[in-house]
């Protein structure tokens, strides 16, 4: 079995990456020196302040507080995600909605079908990773449609005018974006194992879990991200076309 014990002073040693990432940025003029160096430090602090809060939580808190855990990472990543929908009446409210729906299909799914145990050790981590995928999809669709009413208002003004329905007359622009959205999440989907190695599988093999078992978690992995990702794409297309539409004068909002 491979070990994978890593110390706090190797933790340490490691800042040296960060040392050549703020190095090549001052070299080549990025201007992100400064944010490459409160990335790594929130990191950091972050991660350690978490990984104390899981530690109490798998301890004591049980699988309702891991449910609370869950909801929490939906809500800021609501927050998160919301922010790409600047112009969306409460696209924050939105967001966490699209977010919450598609996490929560993938990870009742695997839960109720027993393709996972229903451990605090497994619902945080698993349910982390559902929830950031589905931030992403979100917030790419968010940010897709509303560059999309802002450029190609006259034309979708020029179908309602001809008579064409709201959700007609988006329609093009609704699908685009949740296109636009999920190609990520297919990308990885197509290539994995062949270019890279996803983290699941990565940590599995790292401590010592045969190749084969790896695999078949990472393919759970894989569709459930899919999943979420697809769910949350579709449910934020919606909701923003009826946050968009005055469907009472069967206008695009200004």
């Amino acid at each position: 079995m491979i070990t994978t014990d890593v110390t706090w002073l190797q933790v340490a040693a490691s800042v040296l990456l960060v040392a050549v990432a703020v190095a090549v940025a001052v070299h080549q003029r990025f201007g992100l020196t400064r944010d490459l160096l409160i990335a790594s430090a929130r990191a950091a602090a972050q991660l350690a302040a978490v990984g104390v809060v899981l530690l109490l939580l798998f301890q004591h808190a049980g699988l309702l507080g891991a449910a609370g855990w869950v909801g929490l990472m939906v809500l800021v990543a609501g927050h998160v995600a919301g922010r790409r929908g600047r112009g969306v009446p409460r696209g924050w409210l939105l967001a966490t909605v699209a977010i919450a729906v598609g996490s929560l299909v993938s990870l009742a799914s695997l839960l109720l079908l027993g393709v996972l145990p229903a451990r605090p050790e497994v619902v945080v981590p698993i349910g982390g990773m559902i929830v950031a995928t589905a931030m992403q999809a979100t917030g790419l669709t968010l940010l897709r449609l509303v560059e999309d009413v802002r450029h190609a208002r006259p034309v979708i003004e020029a179908r309602l005018a001809l008579a064409m329905s709201l959700v007609d007359a988006f329609a093009p622009h609704r699908r685009s974006a949740a296109r636009t959205a999920l190609l990520p999440a297919i990308d990885s989907t197509k290539v994995v194992g062949l270019i890279s190695l996803p983290g699941a599988m990565t940590g599995l093999i790292l401590a010592g879990v045969d190749p084969l078992t790896a695999i078949r978690y990472q393919i759970v992995v894989m569709y459930m991200l899919l999943a979420a990702a697809t769910v949350a794409a579709a449910v934020a297309s919606h909701l923003a076309q009826r946050r968009l539409f005055d469907t009472t004068a069967h206008r695009l909002r200004r």
